[in-house]
């Protein structure tokens, strides 16, 4: 089922929500150049201050239609559904308050959230990684699902795209987002072309100027392929994908990514300040860098998705004369 935003996107694609990468600034130029933008609420460090940056995307973008009479696409924000979160209760009531037109929902599909979400109109997407989680999601009555398959930025999975898509359109008729080393126009028809609704895409708003990554976390993007990229749960005690040179100048070595269990980090930490510590210093990517070569501006990039996106189409109607 395609989502009820569809005709005010410019291009079948969501910027993911990316931790301690995605904030006001990314999120206003993508839904200004007509893919939705999202940001975590745990990106902001209180409560106040995510609501401040909600106020914030939504003047902007209100002030954007008024100029120049197009709509914008809508915005999102990712909630981490999950006991150890604190906030995810006073940052849901933000999200109600003002009406954020998308919630992302990460470790827990809760269906008194959906209920909520859905009382003021809004639309819930939940990501996934593995059929069990989808089936649990489904039953929650979220509106989307987003596949995270291997390859991905992040917590990924490891199921190949085509057969994720394949096992959860077997019994989910809504929305499904494909994520997973989508970083070209071209694989953003790829995506559609496996089945899904929306391309999700991370690894490639990093090096975008309106994101909030460190110039030398960009850089090491810029100089890194996929071999470069390493599944593991040392880090966060769940299996992500991080940049290999910033697991190793941060002296952890194969033996240790090679690890089930996480690293301590520190005892002086609380276990949510030393994730958000482990984030800041070792880097998260997906496969995808392989495609990536540069910094520039999101509407830069956006157009540029754009034109991929329609050269893949063309060439796909070209390829369907020819065989069929």
């Amino acid at each position: 089922m395609h989502p009820p935003f569809l005709d005010r996107l410019s291009l079948p694609a969501v910027a993911a929500p990316m931790f301690l990468i995605s904030g006001p600034q990314l999120v206003i130029e993508c839904c200004k150049n007509g893919i939705v933008g999202t940001f975590p609420a745990l990106n902001h460090r209180t409560t106040e201050g995510f609501e401040e940056w909600v106020i914030e995307i939504k003047e902007a973008l209100e002030a954007f239609e008024k100029e120049t009479g197009k709509k914008a696409a809508p915005f999102g924000v990712n909630l981490i559904v999950h006991p150890t979160n604190p906030r995810v209760q006073p940052d849901l009531e933000i999200c109600i308050k003002h009406k954020v037109p998308l919630i992302i929902t990460s470790l827990g599909a809760v269906s008194d959230l959906v209920n909520a979400v859905h009382s003021y109109g809004g639309l819930v997407y939940h990501d996934i990684i593995k059929k069990r989680h989808a089936e649990k999601a489904a039953e929650a009555g979220v509106d989307g699902l987003i596949l995270v398959a291997a390859g991905a930025g992040g917590h990924a999975g490891a199921l190949n795209p085509m057969a994720l898509v394949n096992e959860i359109k077997a019994f989910f008729k809504k929305t499904i987002l494909l994520s997973g080393c989508i970083s070209t126009g071209q694989d953003i028809a790829s995506a559609l072309q496996m089945g899904a609704n929306l391309a999700y895409m991370g690894t490639r708003f990093i090096n975008v100027k309106e994101s909030m990554a460190d110039p030398k976390y960009q850089e090491m993007i810029i100089n890194s392929k996929a071999e470069d990229i390493v599944y593991t749960a040392a880090v966060s005690g769940v299996n992500a994908n991080f940049l290999r040179p910033s697991l190793e100048a941060m002296g952890i070595t194969e033996e240790l990514w090679s690890q089930t269990k996480k690293i301590d980090f520190g005892s002086e930490l609380d276990a949510a300040k030393a994730e958000a510590q482990a984030w800041k210093t070792i880097w998260s990517a997906g496969q995808g860098v392989t495609a990536i070569d540069d910094i520039r501006s999101t509407a830069d990039l956006i157009t540029d998705l754009k034109r991929e996106f329609k050269v893949a189409l063309e060439s796909q109607q070209q390829n369907y004369k020819t065989y069929c």
